[in-house]
């Protein structure tokens, strides 16, 4: 994945998934989502996910 998987593997999927549909942002700012409220993040994640399947480029 190329990606710090140190850091956690919620974090790396963060990462991987925010370059590969070219979502804005760093791994710093994946790395602070996940640290300090990892809840929030994966929310934002799956509604993002659930809404790229609704459109159907997921």
């Amino acid at each position: 994945m190329d990606e710090c998987c140190l850091c956690g593997s919620s974090m790396a999927m963060r990462s991987v998934y925010r370059t590969k549909y070219g979502i804005p942002g760093s791994l710093l700012g994946d790395f602070c989502a996940m640290w300090f409220c990892p809840h929030c993040a994966l929310c934002q994640l799956k509604r993002d996910i659930n809404k790229r399947k609704d459109m159907g480029i997921f």
